[in-house]
């Protein structure tokens, strides 16, 4: 076993109980008082990573962990923690499903991942699946000036290990989820698409196809939950899945996607908004209207024109997600994904050189000196959605606003890159000076 893993399980297993009794309280609180069964997978998971990683777990471990101890949990009899009949006795007929106390059930889970953590220690175990594919990937989220922060994101090169996918496929899952009007539908497509997505018998045939499914089933089961707890909230959102040589993106709004190949921005998409031509048409076509009311807005309320969520106005607000698929050639610098507090004062055509800005700031000198350029360049490149959302807010933003840098290539080969184009610029334009210089 590794050797972090190792000193992460004997640690873990030092500082939790065995088993958490019933009138024990949870480590962290979960997203919700009552889950159905389907809803329980993902908040399961949800909930397991969350606390494996405030702990620190290496990543692959914690995936395997949750994923293991998730699988038990489903195999267990749950009727225990079933809600009374009242609990759902509101659900229209064709939407009724049992619903389950999440305090006893989550305990139960976490008591599984606790005596799995256990087992793991003493014999010491050795995962199963060759690692994930290691990408350096920079995040950075703030409220900024708004009362709450409505956005969520998640970054999971660990799909396989998460989902038990053994197909030899490297996979890696990143996420964007802006919500408006509260944070209810945020947190559900976070917790739940990608759980969908996995799901998905087209995966490994049709990622495009899948994640269209993917989105739209995450905008089924949280109606149901909407309906069931009153909820009139709304997200926009923007995935991209690495699978192998493809990167597929599929989005809803106004959250985005860029990519940068050879320090140029590859446009990949176009977002959702109601001005848009073909979203004005379509939400005409409906009996909708688009209106100006600070900003083009549907039927006069939402400034987005398709999201997860915000069921008073579908289908004018559309659950269809659209996709794109790229084949990668290895050229690729990274792939920038952001809501809409960063694209409203920052151009997609900015981005590359705020990422160069931001690889070639000075070192800081609390880190140290025997850092190699490496080194030095990878812990720039950590901070790198840092330095983006800093200029997205110098620049007027008073969004929430989330950043998140995937780095298809090690930072410092764009920096090398960049410098070897930047001298050879250099060096052309010294020759071209000298052949136009007058003969003495």
């Amino acid at each position: 076993m590794d050797e972090e893993a190792r000193k992460f399980l004997a640690r873990f297993v030092e500082d939790y109980p065995p088993t958490l009794d019933e009138d024990s309280v949870l480590p962290l609180n979960p997203l919700s008082r009552t889950v159905s069964l389907e809803e329980l997978y993902g908040e399961s998971l949800e909930m397991g990573m969350r606390m494996l990683g405030n702990r620190l777990a290496p990543s692959v471990l914690g995936a395997l962990l949750c994923q293991t101890a998730v699988s038990q949990l489903l195999q267990s009899d749950l009727t225990p923690f079933y809600c009374s009949q009242e609990a759902w006795a509101d659900q229209e007929e064709e939407e009724k499903a049992v619903l389950l106390e999440t305090v006893p059930v989550q305990r139960f889970f976490l008591n599984k991942l606790f005596a799995l953590a256990l087992e793991w220690h003493q014999k010491s175990f050795q995962p199963p699946s060759p690692p994930p594919k290691l990408r350096l990937c920079s995040i950075h989220a703030i409220r900024n000036t708004r009362r709450k922060m409505e956005d969520k994101h998640l970054a999971l090169p660990e799909f396989n290990q998460l989902f038990n996918i053994q197909d030899g496929v490297d996979r890696a899952y990143y996420a964007v989820f802006d919500g408006h009007g509260g944070v209810d539908a945020a947190n559900y497509a976070v917790t739940h698409l990608h759980v969908a997505l996995s799901k998905q018998e087209t995966l490994q045939s049709d990622a495009a196809a899948a994640l269209k499914s993917a989105f739209k089933h995450t905008d089924d089961m949280f109606r149901v939950k909407a309906k069931r707890e009153r909820l009139r909230t709304g997200t926009t959102g923007v995935v991209v899945l690495i699978q192998g040589q493809e990167l597929t993106v599929s989005w809803l709004g106004d959250s985005q996607a860029v990519m940068v190949r050879k320090g140029q921005v590859v446009t990949i998409m176009e977002p959702h908004k109601p001005d848009r031509e073909d979203e004005k048409q379509r939400i005409e076509d409906l009996g909708g209207c688009v209106t100006f009311k600070g900003c083009w807005r549907v039927n006069g309320t939402y400034a987005v024109s398709r999201a997860i969520g915000d069921f008073d106005q579908k289908p004018y607000v559309s659950g269809d997600a659209d996709c794109v698929t790229v084949q990668l050639l290895g050229d690729e610098d990274y792939v920038l994904l952001a809501c809409d507090g960063f694209f409203d004062s920052v151009e997609p055509s900015e981005v590359p050189d705020l990422v160069l800005e931001g690889l070639r700031e000075p070192d800081d000198p609390e880190e140290g000196e025997e850092n190699s350029l490496q080194q030095s360049v990878e812990l720039k490149g950590l901070r790198v959605a840092q330095h983006l959302v800093g200029v997205a807010k110098e620049a007027g933003s008073s969004d929430n606003i989330t950043v998140m840098v995937v780095f298809l290539r090690p930072p410092e080969q764009l920096l090398l890159s960049q410098n070897t184009t930047t001298a050879a610029a250099h060096t052309t334009g010294e020759d071209s000076a000298s052949q136009d210089a007058p003969q003495q």
